[in-house]
Protein backbone atom coordinates (compact mmCIF):
# COMPACT_ATOMS: atom_id res chain seq x y z
CA UNK A 1 0.00 0.00 0.00
CA UNK A 2 2.89 2.37 0.77
CA UNK A 3 4.29 1.89 -2.75
CA UNK A 4 0.91 2.72 -4.29
CA UNK A 5 0.58 5.92 -2.24
CA UNK A 6 4.10 7.06 -3.15
CA UNK A 7 3.48 6.15 -6.80
CA UNK A 8 0.31 8.26 -6.86
CA UNK A 9 1.94 11.17 -5.02
CA UNK A 10 4.98 11.21 -7.32
CA UNK A 11 3.08 10.38 -10.51
CA UNK A 12 5.11 7.24 -10.85
CA UNK A 13 8.71 7.87 -11.83
CA UNK A 14 8.09 11.49 -12.88
CA UNK A 15 8.57 13.01 -9.44
CA UNK A 16 11.44 10.77 -8.50
CA UNK A 17 13.57 10.70 -11.64
CA UNK A 18 13.17 13.94 -13.57
CA UNK A 19 14.77 17.29 -12.80
CA UNK A 20 12.37 20.08 -11.77
CA UNK A 21 9.67 17.58 -10.77
CA UNK A 22 7.09 20.26 -9.96
CA UNK A 23 7.34 21.66 -13.46
CA UNK A 24 6.87 18.21 -14.98
CA UNK A 25 3.89 17.56 -12.70
CA UNK A 26 2.36 20.81 -13.96
CA UNK A 27 3.08 19.86 -17.58
CA UNK A 28 1.30 16.54 -17.13
CA UNK A 29 -1.68 18.28 -15.51
CA UNK A 30 -1.77 20.76 -18.39
CA UNK A 31 -1.62 18.00 -21.01
CA UNK A 32 -4.40 16.01 -19.34
CA UNK A 33 -6.54 19.15 -19.04
CA UNK A 34 -5.88 20.19 -22.66
CA UNK A 35 -6.75 16.74 -23.96
CA UNK A 36 -9.99 16.64 -21.93
CA UNK A 37 -10.84 20.14 -23.08
CA UNK A 38 -10.29 19.34 -26.74
CA UNK A 39 -12.77 16.47 -26.38
CA UNK A 40 -15.71 18.72 -25.49
CA UNK A 41 -15.01 21.81 -27.61
CA UNK A 42 -17.10 21.69 -30.74
CA UNK A 43 -18.84 18.44 -29.77
CA UNK A 44 -22.56 18.29 -29.12
CA UNK A 45 -22.48 15.28 -26.78
CA UNK A 46 -19.36 15.86 -24.74
CA UNK A 47 -17.88 16.72 -21.36
CA UNK A 48 -18.79 20.20 -20.14
CA UNK A 49 -15.94 22.41 -18.84
CA UNK A 50 -17.60 22.64 -15.43
CA UNK A 51 -17.40 18.86 -15.08
CA UNK A 52 -13.70 18.86 -15.96
CA UNK A 53 -12.97 21.60 -13.42
CA UNK A 54 -15.12 20.01 -10.70
CA UNK A 55 -13.29 16.74 -11.30
CA UNK A 56 -9.95 18.43 -10.70
CA UNK A 57 -11.28 20.14 -7.57
CA UNK A 58 -12.36 16.71 -6.32
CA UNK A 59 -8.92 15.29 -7.23
CA UNK A 60 -7.31 18.14 -5.28
CA UNK A 61 -9.38 17.21 -2.22
CA UNK A 62 -8.50 13.54 -2.63
CA UNK A 63 -4.82 14.39 -3.00
CA UNK A 64 -4.67 15.90 0.51
CA UNK A 65 -4.71 12.54 2.35
CA UNK A 66 -2.49 10.96 -0.31
CA UNK A 67 0.12 13.70 0.12
CA UNK A 68 -0.17 13.46 3.92
CA UNK A 69 0.56 9.74 3.87
CA UNK A 70 3.36 10.20 1.31
CA UNK A 71 5.02 12.75 3.61
CA UNK A 72 5.00 10.19 6.43
CA UNK A 73 6.28 7.37 4.22
CA UNK A 74 9.09 9.52 2.79
CA UNK A 75 9.82 11.10 6.21
CA UNK A 76 9.96 14.58 4.64
CA UNK A 77 7.85 17.69 4.90
CA UNK A 78 6.50 18.72 1.46
CA UNK A 79 8.94 16.47 -0.43
CA UNK A 80 9.90 17.84 -3.86
CA UNK A 81 9.23 14.46 -5.46
CA UNK A 82 5.56 14.66 -4.42
CA UNK A 83 4.02 16.36 -7.46
CA UNK A 84 0.40 15.26 -7.29
CA UNK A 85 -0.37 18.75 -5.97
CA UNK A 86 0.97 20.45 -9.11
CA UNK A 87 -0.85 17.94 -11.32
CA UNK A 88 -4.27 18.59 -9.74
CA UNK A 89 -3.82 22.37 -9.35
CA UNK A 90 -2.58 23.28 -12.84
CA UNK A 91 -5.98 22.78 -14.56
CA UNK A 92 -7.68 25.00 -11.96
CA UNK A 93 -5.91 27.99 -13.53
CA UNK A 94 -8.34 27.81 -16.45
CA UNK A 95 -11.63 28.02 -14.55
CA UNK A 96 -13.71 30.64 -16.37
CA UNK A 97 -11.19 31.10 -19.18
CA UNK A 98 -12.74 30.01 -22.48
CA UNK A 99 -10.60 27.85 -24.72
CA UNK A 100 -11.32 26.94 -28.33
CA UNK A 101 -9.48 24.00 -29.86
CA UNK A 102 -11.23 23.98 -33.20
CA UNK A 103 -8.99 23.80 -36.27
CA UNK A 104 -9.29 27.44 -37.36
CA UNK A 105 -8.47 28.98 -33.98
CA UNK A 106 -6.23 26.64 -31.99
CA UNK A 107 -3.27 29.04 -31.68
CA UNK A 108 -4.98 31.54 -29.32
CA UNK A 109 -5.99 28.69 -26.98
CA UNK A 110 -2.48 27.25 -27.03
CA UNK A 111 -1.19 30.73 -26.10
CA UNK A 112 -3.68 30.88 -23.22
CA UNK A 113 -2.52 27.45 -22.03
CA UNK A 114 1.12 28.55 -22.20
CA UNK A 115 0.39 31.79 -20.33
CA UNK A 116 -1.62 29.91 -17.70
CA UNK A 117 1.19 27.42 -17.23
CA UNK A 118 3.78 30.19 -16.88
CA UNK A 119 1.66 32.17 -14.42
CA UNK A 120 0.98 29.07 -12.34
CA UNK A 121 4.66 28.16 -12.14
CA UNK A 122 5.47 31.77 -11.17
CA UNK A 123 2.91 31.84 -8.34
CA UNK A 124 3.83 28.30 -7.25
CA UNK A 125 7.56 29.06 -7.04
CA UNK A 126 7.50 32.66 -5.75
CA UNK A 127 4.43 32.19 -3.51
CA UNK A 128 3.50 35.88 -3.17
CA UNK A 129 0.38 37.39 -1.56
CA UNK A 130 0.27 35.02 1.40
CA UNK A 131 0.48 31.80 -0.60
CA UNK A 132 3.62 30.83 1.32
CA UNK A 133 1.62 30.82 4.59
CA UNK A 134 -0.66 28.12 3.23
CA UNK A 135 2.33 25.85 2.73
CA UNK A 136 2.81 25.86 6.52
CA UNK A 137 -0.54 24.13 7.08
CA UNK A 138 -0.09 20.60 8.45
CA UNK A 139 0.49 17.57 6.24
CA UNK A 140 -1.02 17.21 2.81
CA UNK A 141 -3.29 20.19 3.39
CA UNK A 142 -0.25 22.49 3.23
CA UNK A 143 1.20 20.57 0.29
CA UNK A 144 -1.97 21.01 -1.77
CA UNK A 145 -3.36 24.35 -0.49
CA UNK A 146 -0.46 26.50 -1.67
CA UNK A 147 -0.69 25.03 -5.17
CA UNK A 148 -4.45 25.53 -5.35
CA UNK A 149 -4.01 29.15 -4.20
CA UNK A 150 -1.26 29.62 -6.80
CA UNK A 151 -3.62 28.22 -9.44
CA UNK A 152 -6.42 30.60 -8.47
CA UNK A 153 -4.06 33.60 -8.40
CA UNK A 154 -2.69 32.62 -11.82
CA UNK A 155 -6.22 32.05 -13.09
CA UNK A 156 -7.34 35.47 -11.96
CA UNK A 157 -4.38 37.05 -13.71
CA UNK A 158 -4.99 35.01 -16.84
CA UNK A 159 -8.69 35.79 -16.84
CA UNK A 160 -8.06 39.54 -16.50
CA UNK A 161 -5.42 39.44 -19.23
CA UNK A 162 -7.60 37.35 -21.56
CA UNK A 163 -10.60 39.61 -21.27
CA UNK A 164 -8.59 42.82 -21.39
CA UNK A 165 -6.65 41.85 -24.51
CA UNK A 166 -9.13 39.37 -26.06
CA UNK A 167 -6.31 36.88 -26.42
CA UNK A 168 -8.41 33.86 -27.27
CA UNK A 169 -11.77 35.14 -28.36
CA UNK A 170 -13.14 35.64 -31.86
Amino acid sequence: MDKLIVCLATLGPVGRRLPAPGTFGSVIGLLVFASLTSIWVGEEESIAPIIIHCSFVLLALLSIPICTIAEHILSKEDPPEVILDEFVAQPLVFIGVPLNFQQDSILPSVLVLACGFTLFRFFDIVKPIGISRLQKLPGGLGVVADDVAAAYAAGLGLWCFSYTFSLSFP
